[in-house]
């Protein structure tokens, strides 16, 4: 459907892409993955032509389109929420247009009987049949469908969207793509400005979406659900896999091993070689066998071990100074803007060691009290108490933009460091990736996740006991994202966290509070202890319809003598069927193992490579194999029961 054909772009005194070459079909659903920096979101503006490459070229059919959600865009004012998405049907509007227009001139047309009219009459037919064909009656209903599963209630509908913050307007765009249907979908980070229970819907949409997908994202578990390929940026070229996330790091974890394995080998080739050459060289009589033994070894092409994983950040939080018991009294706190009742009566008390969560959809309150919480902001109303010694660190949602993008990394942390952490700047930044020249770059040329990075290190300053973070993993890369969750889970002090990222909040904290309509209610334990005691696991279907599904599958009818011979049929069929997955199963484990053997006994190195992808092709096969076993296996139990 699409083909990268030797793309290479050049970056800042390295090359991001080197000659890269795939196909993106039109069934893919791709995961674009890579640490930060790697050139995952300039991989996406060139697939949908907003930046060119150095060589290379982007090959699509002629009347091919596509929609394309970038990271940061601009807006246009003027129009209400429902207008701003209706322009995705912007063909079938003008067809409306016209037929409004026509049908006028049909009702001002005295003569019935001309040409004219008739003419008239046609040209109506073809419109509305145009209209109809294309979905005209029906786009009002689904653009309904699309604003309300992102988080937009009804009365939004006829607002302007510069009434909006920036991440809402990101949704509008976001409906008018998923509402335009195109070949392919280029998103980068569609989940940054959702929150859980539009994430989870955008799941559910995209899983079941008939065209190509190609997206960034850093959340694991929405990853899983919608992909079934992983594309890894690394190194300047790519790495193909045709499974979602979790099965991808597997693989990347064997091919690995299997790297390290072959540099083993070859190393240890290279030294037998180079022992030979110095041994000879100076005799007469093997001083040609010498050079020509270091002809082969200056020929050999060297493995190189895919080293990115030894770049992750490191840090700890400092040892929060202990408070009083009680970090935060509230009592009937409130919050207004202008007419608009954010929070009402709220009362919480968060003691020292407390680690709770903050969930909702977005607008209800969620950043608005965090701000508060971290002195950003002032209630309206109601007491908010800070205990003995409480210190507050605050990570902001837009943290990152914040910045000064005038001054460089060193600078950002050099002013704000004060006392013994001034002779510690360059190792912060250095647990936080910014080493040698880098520290001198400025920060408006910095990366999201260079950024993010940035605003964390900021953070570790100086210690504090109530830290109120305001989704922080928003650009950071899945490895950054696992080292942030090992610090915060090691962390002594009060936890107040804002995400929507569910894999990431799972087990850090022991208290949730749930906002909506200006309230909030609490639950005890996590975000899946949560979700489970609300029954909520797609959060997009009412407890309601839950239960009436429950019942209705509970009702049991009896089986005529014709019905249950099908039924029969059918379960004969399907323990052949298995039967016969089993023998080829059997059969690619032997094959499996061979290769194995092959992949052990081989000495050179680019055999080794040429072995080692034969023996993944092999796993992908046997994997393919197992799905199938399980599949027709459930279906076999779901006919028993």
């Amino acid at each position: 459907m699409l083909s990268v054909n030797k793309l290479s772009i050049y970056f800042s005194g390295r090359f991001l892409f080197d000659d890269v070459s795939y196909l993106i079909n039109a069934d893919d659903h791709i995961g674009l993955v890579g640490k930060n920096g790697a050139g995952k979101s300039t991989m996406l503006k060139i697939l949908a032509g907003t930046q060119v490459a150095e060589s290379g070229e982007i090959s699509k059919p002629t009347d091919f389109n596509l929609g394309y959600l970038p990271q940061e865009m601009n807006h246009r004012d003027g129009l209400t929420v429902m207008q701003e998405t209706l322009t995705a049907f912007d063909e079938l509007q003008k067809t409306s247009k016209e037929m409004d227009e026509v049908a006028h001139k049909i009702s001002t047309t005295t003569d019935t009987s001309s040409n004219e009219f008739l003419d008239l009459l046609t040209r109506h037919h073809d419109l509305e049949e145009k209209f109809r064909i294309g979905g005209g009656y029906e786009m009002e209903g689904e653009t309904e469908k699309i604003l309300l599963g992102l988080g937009f209630e009804r009365k939004d509908f006829d607002r302007f969207t510069q009434e909006f913050s920036g991440g809402w307007r990101m949704r509008i765009e976001l409906a008018k793509i998923l509402l335009k249907r195109p070949d392919l979908v280029l998103l980068d980070e569609p989940t940054n400005h959702l929150d859980i229970e539009s994430v989870q819907w955008l799941e559910n949409f995209l899983k079941t979406y008939n065209s190509a997908i190609v997206m960034v994202s850093h959340d694991k578990i929405f990853l899983d659900a919608v992909t079934n390929r992983t594309i890894e940026i690394i190194n300047g070229r790519v790495e193909d896999y045709k499974c979602a996330y979790s099965k991808y790091v597997e693989l990347r974890a064997e091919r690995r091993a299997m790297q390290e394995s072959a540099k083993i080998n070859q190393d240890k080739q290279i030294a037998d070689m180079e022992r030979f050459v110095e041994r000879f060289k100076a005799k007469a009589s093997k001083a040609t066998q010498a050079q020509s033994k270091q002809k082969q070894i200056d020929k050999i092409e060297r493995i190189e071990i895919d080293n990115d994983e030894v770049t992750a950040m490191r840090f700890r939080f400092p040892e929060p100074p202990r408070s009083g018991q009680v970090a935060v009294h509230a009592v009937d706190v409130e919050k207004n803007f202008a007419d608009l009742q954010v929070l009402k009566g709220l009362e919480f008390d968060i003691n020292r060691q407390d680690k709770i969560a903050f969930v909702g959809r977005n607008g209800e309150g969620k950043s608005t009290l965090s701000k508060i919480l971290a002195n950003v902001d002032k209630a309206s109303g109601g007491l908010i108490e800070f205990g003995h010694n409480v210190q507050i660190g605050y990570y902001a949602q837009n943290q990152a933009e914040e910045l000064d993008g005038n001054k460089t990394v060193l600078q950002t942390i050099d002013d704000e460091a004060v006392g013994d952490m001034r002779l510690k700047v360059r190792s912060l930044l250095g647990a936080f990736l910014f080493s040698g020249d880098s520290v001198e770059k400025k920060v408006k040329i910095l990366s999201g996740g260079e950024k993010a990075r940035l605003a964390l290190a900021k953070l570790l300053l100086r210690p504090v006991n109530l830290l109120v973070m305001d989704e922080p993993t928003n650009h950071l890369d899945m490895m950054s994202k696992a080292v942030l969750k090992e610090a915060l889970s090691k962390y002594g002090g009060a936890l107040i966290l804002v995400s929507h990222d569910r894999d990431f909040m799972q087990g850090l904290t022991n208290r949730v509070f749930a906002f909506r309509h200006g309230k909030i209610k609490e639950y005890a334990g996590d975000i899946y202890d949560y979700l489970r005691e609300n029954k909520i696991e797609t959060l997009d279907e009412p407890k309601e319809k839950k239960a009436v599904k429950k019942e209705s599958a509970e009702v049991k009818k009896e089986l005529s003598r014709d019905q249950q011979k099908s039924l029969d049929n059918q379960r004969k069929k399907l323990d052949k069927k298995i039967k016969q997955v089993e023998d080829e199963i059997q059969v690619i484990e032997a094959e499996k193992a061979a290769m194995e053997k092959k992949i052990n006994s081989t000495t050179s190195a680019l055999d080794q490579i040429d072995l080692s992808r034969q023996y993944q092709q092999i796993d992908q096969k046997l994997n393919i194999k197992m799905n199938e076993w399980e599949n027709v296996n459930e279906e076999l139990e779901s006919l028993k029961s």
